[in-house]
């Protein structure tokens, strides 16, 4: 593991998610004690996507926008909100010149799939409707967001390509969980890793699936027997994440299937690291990001 990182660990908060209250408590002062950075050339608006029910966002306006990306913040379906997200998507509206429209999405197990997924929909149709009144090119919208997120990610971009829905530029898939069934290499083998371990994976997969949903590739992508036709991606993951190994079997699955990707294994690192924004291997993985949206984008 980068020794930089190892030494974070200990300061870490405990995720238990069977108390999902306590769990989202822990995650909140996490973010609260991350740095934010200069904010003076962006605009910050808070706006309600209509849905059933509405749905809250929070739009980062760097100057000179062409692009926007719908994202969506991490916390393993359960945690996370606004507040949460705002150290991160600052940075990367701020890394890619991209305005960011985060979504504020229901949460289980009070609302498990397709709640999230539904929420995540709407801001994206809302999104490429106001393209104009946002300031962005609509040929020029992305989806993607970290773990939990960037499996919502995924999945709206397989929902938008099967039901004629807006399109999407590009994928941008931070550490996602895409596979609920756990069988990888990684998935069994690192069973005590720093954050997120293969038992509270299996809590995430439990308060986010009902049991009818279980199969369906709109919970957990990798289900999807096609993925041609679908964005370009950029997918990172962790070398100590039980996530890694279904995250580089995607990857693979969508380069068979003739969509481009591009695949960025992080060594020494393990899932949630980049929230550490003072080591240097986080600050990279976080300036990666915010360039290969840039890159999708111009």
């Amino acid at each position: 593991m980068d020794p930089e990182l190892e030494a974070f660990i200990p300061f870490f908060p405990k995720a238990d998610l069977s108390d999902p209250v306590t769990a989202r408590e822990n995650l909140a002062k996490l973010a609260a004690s991350v740095p934010v950075p200069d904010v003076a050339d962006m605009e910050i608006e808070d706006r309600t996507v209509p849905a059933d029910p509405d749905v809250p966002v929070r739009i980062y306006r760097p100057r000179r926008a062409r692009g926007a990306i719908v994202w969506m913040h991490g916390g393993g379906f359960v945690m996370g909100n606004l507040d949460t997200e705002y150290p991160w998507a600052t940075r990367l509206a701020d890394g890619s010149g991209a305005v960011v429209i985060s979504v504020g999405y229901r949460l289980a197990p009070e609302h498990p799939f397709p709640a999230a997924l539904d929420d995540v929909y709407a801001a994206l149709t809302w999104t490429a409707e106001h393209a104009a009144e946002l300031g962005v090119d609509p040929e020029r919208i992305a989806v993607g967001g970290h773990s939990a997120g960037g499996t919502l990610a995924a999945a709206t971009a397989l929902r938008a390509r099967d039901q004629d829905g807006p399109p999407i530029r590009f994928q941008l898939l931070n550490q996602p969980s895409l596979d609920d069934r756990q069988q990888s290499w990684s998935a069994r083998n690192f069973t005590g890793t720093p954050w997120m371990t293969s038992a509270k994976l299996a809590q995430v997969w439990r308060h986010y699936l009902a049991a009818a949903a279980a199969s369906s590739p709109y919970a957990a992508p990798a289900r999807a027997e096609k993925l041609s036709g679908l964005p370009p991606a950029y997918l990172a993951t962790a070398e100590f994440c039980p996530n890694r190994d279904e995250g580089i079997e995607y990857a693979l699955r969508l380069l068979q299937s003739g969509v481009p990707v591009e695949l960025h294994q992080w060594s020494g690192t393990f899932h949630g690291s980049q929230a550490i924004v003072s080591a240097e291997v986080s600050q990279r993985q976080l300036t990666e990001l915010g360039g290969a949206l840039h890159r999708a984008l111009a």
